[in-house]
């Protein structure tokens, strides 16, 4: 019926119906019915700042070892609180202009972590500015390059006023006597990076109930797990380490020591407890802090606190999980009168 070796029309012909069956099912079919997408509830627009950080975003290629979607399985609940859905990508799969097509940002490779809610895990810039100069700043055994060329080396005296001046550490400065300055552009990807947060849904059910996962490392300081049977070191290191660093020194000028802290071994431990469920903001010489009220149980928020007050040479009393309890009551009572 078909012989397409002495038929050329045919072939050709065949060829052409192929592809445009194709491109109708897998692209315009699609496209169509992403015009019936609407933005969910609370859902906020990107700003100017946060669209041309997105552009940046793509221009760097970060898609290639980023995702940005939490898919239904439990392995994916430390990246969002629930599975991505298309209204998620609302305001971030416009059309960029008429001869540009909106960018594909779900990724399919996780070289490095999702950032589908990095604006919750990391809502200050200070983080983000270190991290971009060089991730090995911030994260000691990351694989991810150093993007030092978005970033301008000047003398102190050519800085001008509003420019942002980043405080890097000596040994990672790549022009020594030189001041580190932000450039618009990853000031404009920081404000899309901040973007980056799940909205919340108003009666979402949690998806695939999460089994309590046995901690890798079984001994905390004395040797045993704590009287909750979790282990207050592995905790801080999955939560706190990125900022405050393991040797808990923090990083000068971004995020404050917790080795030595009078707010960490004070007698009361109240303050901090606050601090980690709340988060802090309140000195503008350190980066955000954001809180994990919602993130850790009042268990393990007594077992970080536990490991901070007595490691790297502290030393205060332990911490129980009624107390966490009855502060978090306190904070929520607070929270309430302020609502009033």
């Amino acid at each position: 019926m078909f012989n397409f070796h002495k038929d050329h029309r045919k072939l050709v012909l065949t060829a052409l119906l192929v592809f445009v069956f194709l491109s109708t099912i897998i692209a315009i079919v699609p496209s169509y019915q992403m015009q019936d997408v609407e933005p969910l509830p609370q859902q906020e627009e990107l700003s100017e700042e946060a669209i041309k950080g997105l552009q940046v975003y793509v221009s760097e290629g970060c898609v290639a070892c980023h995702t940005q979607q939490v898919r239904n399985i439990e392995m994916d609940k430390v990246w969002g609180s629930r599975p991505s859905m298309p209204s998620d990508y609302y305001y971030s799969m416009q059309r960029m202009n008429t001869w540009q097509q909106s960018p594909s940002l779900l990724g399919s490779e996780r070289t490095g972590p999702d950032l589908t809610s990095i604006g919750d895990r990391q809502p200050g810039a200070s983080w983000h500015l270190l991290h971009f100069y060089n991730p090995r700043i911030v994260v000691n055994e990351s694989v991810m390059p150093a993007y030092t060329y978005l970033f301008e080396h000047k003398e102190e005296d050519e800085v001008r006023v509003g420019e942002k001046v980043v405080d890097i550490p000596s040994e990672f400065l790549k022009e020594k006597g030189k001041v580190v300055v932000a450039s618009e552009k990853v000031n404009n990807l920081i404000a899309y990076m901040q973007s980056l947060k799940q909205t919340e849904l108003p009666s979402a059910n949690d998806f695939i109930p999460s089994k309590k996962q046995e901690s890798k490392s079984s001994t905390n300081l004395e040797g045993k797990r704590n009287e909750d049977g979790l282990d207050g070191k592995q905790l801080y290191s999955q939560s706190c380490s990125a900022c405050h660093q393991q040797n808990g020194e923090g990083l000068k000028g971004a995020f404050p020591p917790l080795k030595g802290s009078e707010v960490v071994t004070n007698e009361n431990p109240e303050l901090l407890i606050k601090i980690i469920l709340q988060g802090y903001d309140a000195r503008s010489e350190y980066g955000q802090m954001p809180g994990f009220a919602t993130q850790l149980s009042d268990a393990e928020i007594a077992a970080i606190a536990n490991h901070e007050r007595n490691t790297w040479g502290n030393s205060a009393t332990k911490v129980s999980e009624e107390e966490v309890k009855k502060i978090r009551n306190m904070v929520m009572e607070e929270a309430k009168n302020k609502e009033l």
